[in-house]
């Protein structure tokens, strides 16, 4: 069996910039936390800039485009404006997330198919901008084709609900949906469009995850920064990633 590529990880810093907000000031700093990232092993860094700034402000994103020397994925709804900031900023990476005001996290993926028109235009400019584009979508067919067709590059799936129904013991439904997230990443692989993960996962998920031989990426966040607290944020994306690599290693 031929051994599998190695995992890319990527590190969203959302929730440091959460923490940072609840108080006020200046501390703890987003960057900085990029930074630490960087240096334990992640191979990029996600940032979520909202429409309502409830974390990620636009001189973070200022900051890890000039800071960071690894890829930045810059998170954002389809929007006039996030379309505005992200071709002044020219990204390495820009995913295309739903996003509504009063949800405390993104919930569900993107209506690719729903919205045709509109998003194939957001990406086209962004394309054309050298922005690579990744589309957040669930795992239904109609979305990843829908994906295709109007030219994204990528598509991140929603791994929440399989993350969820593992959390909550329901182990027969996460079954289901792991089946579903397999057959949605071959299918995504086989129009052309690499594939990556994310939403939810943990230690033991992501693992799990790994295993599929079409995945290129996973990008984790909130798992992390709270696993921080209790081991510091380097040691765990250290152990995030050696999980990865044994569960990649183990599939070789």
């Amino acid at each position: 069996m031929k051994a599998l590529g190695r995992l890319r990880l990527g590190i969203n810093i959302d929730h440091v910039a959460t923490i940072r907000n609840a108080r006020g000031g200046e501390l703890p700093d987003p960057l900085r936390a990029a930074l630490l990232a960087e240096a334990a092993g992640a191979d990029g860094i996600t940032a979520h800039l909202r429409e309502d700034r409830r974390h990620i402000r636009d001189a973070d994103i200022e900051a890890l485009m000039a800071g960071i020397s690894i890829p930045l994925n810059f998170e954002c709804a389809a929007t006039p404006e996030m379309l505005e900031i992200a071709l002044r900023h020219k990204p390495h990476a820009a995913c295309l997330v739903p996003e509504k005001r009063e949800e405390r996290t993104t919930e569900g993926g993107l209506d690719v198919a729903g919205d045709e028109k509109h998003l194939a235009g957001v990406v086209a400019a962004m394309r054309d901008a050298g922005i690579r584009v990744s589309m957040f979508i669930g795992h239904e067919a109609r979305q990843i084709e829908a994906s295709a067709r109007i030219g994204a590059a990528v598509v991140e799936l929603h791994t929440g609900r399989y993350c969820d129904l593992t959390a909550e013991g329901k182990l027969d439904a996460a079954a289901v949906e792991f089946e579903a997230l397999r057959v949605g990443a071959a299918h995504a692989h086989s129009l052309g469009l690499e594939v990556h993960m994310g939403h939810g996962l943990d230690f033991e998920t992501a693992a799990q995850v790994a295993c599929f031989p079409e995945v290129m990426e996973l990008n984790i966040g909130h798992f992390l920064i709270g696993e921080a607290v209790f081991r510091g944020l380097g040691p765990s994306i250290e152990e995030m990633r050696r999980r990865m690599d044994l569960a990649r290693a183990d599939m070789g």
